[in-house]
């Protein structure tokens, strides 16, 4: 198992002249590690015991970093202030991709008052951790995130306006080995940099688009796995940077491709006064009580949680027949045509999201994942009979929605998602949803022109 270095050995790595740079980030609403880098020396002198400042507009801006107005949290109004950036330590990395640099995931408190910043991704997951440990219950996750992999550069694709973009294979690659073999500069360069990152990787396969792979991380505590998730998404874009390669993270880049899933793995594990002890899903042959109330909880908020496993306007292209992406809002035993697939056996016993896709929040995911299930709970929820057929033709099963205008209207009437993250988050999550569909429709895309331009 990869080591993550202890404060005091990275001290020592900056005294020593091996690290020279410290990069202090936290994850914005989109996902995206954002911050501030540090010489070594002023790590040590200032930021490692108090932190770095940062505009609060971080997390309330929109992909292109603009301040969108409507949040409570931050505004104009407010004055666009201050908030803490401190640092977690127990996510030291050494990224071996950026020489001689450490990266520290960090937690926010407000400038103010030092209280933590409950609208912060991290935030709203470490808080629905919290929820289930009350219960003494710990949530454990893993996660499949499936990226595409282009031979043009960013830089090449920006100057050809994202158009005309040429895969790393010419076929479908899925479980290929001697396409992925060619792949392997770029791909392997990804595991095993995020190997010596200290992050587990168990495997990665070719999936099935052209150019597209899946990576799999080891399942951990919730918190953790969302951290490796940033950091693996991260490294993946820089590394491939680095080789003149570019990859994305979008749900669907092209509509004639299969999309790019985040499969979200979960579970429940008892607590005990030594920890963790068995888990709260084996029951053998048959489903346990907790296990049956959690995914009961899992399909009550489906639909409700949309824009927390598909929160852009793209997301909702991945929705299709026939696509291994879910549209039905249902659970089967292995059944992949489904939202919610139940697999493992035993302590492995879990529920399998199928409905996040690859450009997903993975804290805000997560987060929606664990709610949803100590809603279930909480609300001693009677589980559904398992579905056996396709999915995709079922005539009576409740479907994920198709635009995320009709996600944000399902999350703003939802008193699940108000009981489960409190009006702050519920306002927060909703402003950011509203803004990037209000953002779409104004503009005019090529499909538009291409089809009215002269026949209009």
């Amino acid at each position: 198992m990869p080591v993550q270095p202890t404060r005091d050995e990275l001290v020592g790595a900056i005294k020593s002249g091996a690290i020279d740079t410290v990069v202090m980030a936290f994850p914005d609403l989109q996902g995206r590690l954002v911050g501030k880098r540090t010489t070594g020396r002023f790590f040590l002198e200032q930021v490692a015991e108090h932190g770095t400042e940062n505009c609060d507009y971080l997390i309330a801006t929109d992909f292109d970093d603009v301040a969108v107005p409507g949040y409570r949290f931050a505004s104009y109004d407010h004055g666009y202030g201050d908030m803490l950036a401190r640092a977690d330590f127990s996510t030291i990395r050494i990224t071996p991709w950026v020489p001689k640099t450490a990266l520290i995931l960090c937690d926010l408190f407000a400038a103010k008052t030092d209280a933590p910043i409950g609208v912060a991704p991290r935030q709203v997951l470490r808080d629905q951790v919290l929820a289930a440990r009350r219960l003494n219950l710990e949530p454990m996750i893993g996660s499949e995130i499936e990226f595409y992999l282009f031979r043009d550069s960013y830089e090449q694709i920006h100057e050809r306006g994202y158009q005309d973009l040429t895969p790393h294979s010419p076929f479908m690659q899925d479980y290929q080995v001697v396409q992925t073999t060619r792949d392997e500069y770029v791909v392997g360069e990804i595991r095993r940099g995020l190997e010596a990152a200290g992050i587990p990787v168990e495997f990665s396969k070719g999936e099935a688009g052209r150019g597209q792979h899946e990576m799999n991380l080891a399942y951990t505590h919730a918190l953790e796995m969302a951290d490796r998730n940033i950091v693996y998404k991260t490294a993946a874009k820089e590394i491939a940077a680095g080789l003149g390669r570019s990859v994305t993270f979008m749900a669907k880049y092209d509509f004639a491709e299969t999309g790019s899933s985040c499969h979200v793995h979960s579970s429940l594990w008892h607590l005990s006064e030594r920890g963790l002890g068995g888990s709260a899903f084996d029951g053998g042959a048959a489903l346990t009580e907790n296990f049956r109330m959690y995914l009961a909880g899992q399909l009550a908020a489906a639909r409700d949680f949309s824009i927390l496993w598909a929160p852009t306007v793209n997301s909702y292209k991945r929705f299709q027949p026939g696509s291994w992406a879910p549209t039905a809002v249902a659970w089967g035993v292995d059944n992949r045509t489904l939202g919610y697939r139940v697999v493992g056996h035993g302590a492995s016993s879990r529920v399998e999201c199928r409905i996040p896709g690859a450009d997903a929040n993975s804290y805000l995911a997560f987060a929606g994942t664990i709610a949803a299930g100590l809603y279930g709970i909480r609300h001693r929820l009677a589980l559904s009979e398992a579905y056996t057929g396709n999915g995709y033709e079922a005539k009576d099963l409740p479907r994920i929605p198709t635009t995320l205008a009709e996600a944000a209207d399902l999350w703003e009437r939802s008193d699940i998602a108000r009981e489960c993250f409190g009006a702050d988050v519920h306002h927060h999550l909703l402003t950011m949803a509203r803004h990037e569909w209000s953002s779409f429709n104004g503009s005019v895309t090529d499909w538009e022109r291409v089809r009215y331009f002269d026949r209009a």
